[in-house]
């Protein structure tokens, strides 16, 4: 892998707006933004703080908030201090006419007609909850209805927003770690191990996986329930609204644009206490460590990493502003993992009508990643190139 490519990939990094001054600023109060917050309680709820995010938002107000969920919807009135409450959401799009709008449930089923309606009524923007929808289709219908109404999407790839990953991607392409080798990520490795696993924290590591190797290109993979190749006869109704589901050990490789290949594994129950949850840049000269929601997001260990003898592996923590360098920003976790780094971005993004930074694009991709898993799968672990030609979900074709 190529410094030069990897520049060229980064272009535009820097003109992305400085989001740690964005949040928190004084607004004019006779100009605030109108917000409307959709949950259901029971199916998902209202995400992780997708919903109490905007509370740190000066120039924004929480206008109305929607649950069909009775008991949920007084709670969520409460929380939010919001008097109007529906629990019709297209009801309060239709009444409240928010100007952006939090799609809330962690269950994916509803997500894509939440989008199309919160589109439909004339929001600005909207962030979602992950994962963003359940096939490429949903992904492409809500791709059209943006194009005519120039709503902008962001989705909670919160990791995606941590200032870090751009320098982890500066120190990749100054060869930091030497020769970049492979990428290699893994889920949490619980109980829902395998497919859920994949779906419900995989779609985290792909995201970053993607950013880190310049996007990723093609496929091929096997998805195993008890050590069987999953067939028809193995799906179920997935947990978390995710539709036809199977496989409790997955295995994925991935061709990257900058040349590594990447890999995704999960295995359910695979004893390593979710300590596995995240990736590794393993290169000639060190290995570069991202776990998921974690403070410090990044370290480094210098040296041969498949070197054993008469080396001690010594980690040092990744700033934003580099590797043993104090971050420059004291409350930076609470600024990403409160979602404050993704909604910042948002306003910014249609205020000046750009792409967000983990926009439609992206959201699209790392479903695709998913179901590219599926797909090489139902071809018998064939490589299939991204983005896929087939549509729908691959689990909802299989054999």
């Amino acid at each position: 892998m190529q410094r030069r490519d990897f520049l060229i990939s980064a272009a535009g990094l820097a003109a992305l707006p400085n989001l740690a001054a964005t949040a928190g600023q004084a607004a004019d109060p006779a100009k605030k933004i109108r917000v409307g917050v959709i949950g259901h309680t029971g199916q998902g709820n209202f995400g992780h703080g997708l919903d109490t995010v905007w509370l740190a938002f000066p120039e924004a107000e929480i206008v109305a908030v929607a649950d069909a969920d009775p008991k949920g919807l007084e709670g969520a009135k409460k929380k939010l201090n919001v008097a109007d409450g529906f629990a019709d959401y297209r009801a309060m799009l239709a009444s409240a006419k928010p100007e952006f709008v939090a799609v809330g449930p962690r269950q994916v089923h509803e997500h894509c007609d939440m989008i199309l309606a919160a589109i439909e009524s004339g929001a600005r923007g909207i962030y979602a909850e992950k994962p963003f929808v359940r096939s490429p289709a949903e992904a492409d219908r809500i791709a059209e209805a943006c194009k005519k109404t120039g709503t902008k999407i962001a989705v909670a790839h919160r990791n995606r927003y941590h200032p870090t990953l751009v320098t982890v991607r500066k120190m990749m392409a100054d060869g930091a770690i030497g020769k970049v080798l492979e990428i290699r990520g893994r889920g949490k490795g619980d109980r829902r191990g395998g497919s859920e696993d994949l779906w419900v924290l995989g779609t985290h590591v792909l995201n970053l996986v993607s950013f880190l190797g310049g996007g990723l290109t093609a496929c091929s993979a096997t998805v195993k329930q008890d050590g069987e190749l999953i067939t028809k006869a193995h799906l179920k109704e997935g947990a978390e609204g995710l539709g036809p589901l199977a496989g409790n050990e997955v295995h994925a490789r991935f061709d990257t644009k900058l040349g590594p290949i990447a890999y995704f594994d999960s295995v359910a129950d695979d004893g390593a206490k979710n300590q596995g949850f995240g990736l590794q840049v393993v290169g000639s000269e060190g290995l570069i460590d991202i776990k998921i929601d974690t403070d410090p997001l990044a370290q480094l260990a210098k040296g041969n990493p498949f070197q054993t003898a008469g080396q001690t592996r010594t980690w040092v923590p990744i700033s934003s502003a580099g590797p043993g360098v104090p971050e420059t920003r004291p409350d930076m976790k609470t600024f990403v993992d409160k979602h404050i780094a993704a909604v910042s971005d948002l306003i910014d993004a249609v205020k000046n009508d750009r792409e967000p930074l983990c926009g439609l694009i992206e959201a699209t991709q790392t479903v695709e990643f998913v179901c590219a898993v599926f797909e090489s799968h139902r071809q018998g672990g064939a490589r299939v190139t991204l983005p896929l030609a087939e549509r729908r979900n691959p689990l909802s074709l299989l054999s």
